[in-house]
């Protein structure tokens, strides 16, 4: 009998076996699905693959989040590789959901968080060192939020922003939108120049998700 050979496409076979590699226990399945039915802004899967990605190969040790939501991306983040999670959040209701969600993984010893608001918990945290900082919060404060932390971050330390593009508003005309959202896409575009121009840290900003950015802190 005949073989038939066929070529299989490079697109066929990462959607077959799932290019970003990621997998979901039941858990994490729910608090997916908790996000999606009631609209909780969470980390997309793209650039949750890269976040993880960076964790693995960084391996921080302490990661300060700003922005907690239901914990998602907390619980997700201390699971690549054991890093501690301080993570910040200020309204009450994410806040509680965020609180049962962790207790829910057992992690409450490696996951601390906090109810307030991130501008005005530097007091609490000025003592610490993160590894990295990953900022998932209020768009318009991520200048304030950069500045604010940034003393905190080890050297060679990671200060990683998503929400970059805001859902491709800022690299298109949004002079149709309202004017609250276009102050916003300004803010945002305003801190790309921001993170590209300062010395202090070599930043890129990718494609991925919702737009990554990605700051290291020089020596």
């Amino acid at each position: 009998m005949a073989v038939i050979k066929k070529n299989v496409t490079v697109m066929e076979i990462a959607k077959k076996n799932s290019p970003l590699n990621l997998k979901w226990d039941a858990k994490e399945q729910q608090l997916k699905a908790y996000a999606q039915t009631n609209h909780v802004p969470i980390i997309l899967d793209e650039g949750l693959a890269f976040l993880e990605t960076l964790i693995r190969l960084h391996k921080p040790k302490k990661i300060l989040e700003i922005g907690t939501a239901i914990g998602y991306s907390a619980i997700r983040m201390h699971r690549v590789c054991g890093s501690h999670i301080t993570t910040i959040e200020r309204d009450a209701d994410m806040f509680h959901l965020a609180t049962l969600n962790i207790q829910n993984f057992g992690y409450e010893k490696n996951i601390k968080l906090i109810f307030k608001d991130a501008l005005e918990c530097y007091e609490t945290l000025k003592n610490e060192t993160f590894d990295m900082i990953f900022i998932d919060a209020a768009k318009a404060q991520y200048t304030k939020f950069f500045n604010l932390y940034a003393p905190l971050l080890s050297s060679g330390g990671l200060i990683i922003c998503d929400n970059m593009f805001f859902h491709g508003l800022v690299e298109e005309d949004s002079s149709n939108y309202s004017r609250s959202v276009r102050g916003l896409v300004r803010k945002l575009s305003s801190f790309h120049n921001f993170l590209l121009e300062n010395e202090k840290y070599t930043t890129s900003i990718f494609n991925i998700g919702d737009g990554m950015a990605v700051s290291i802190k020089k020596d």
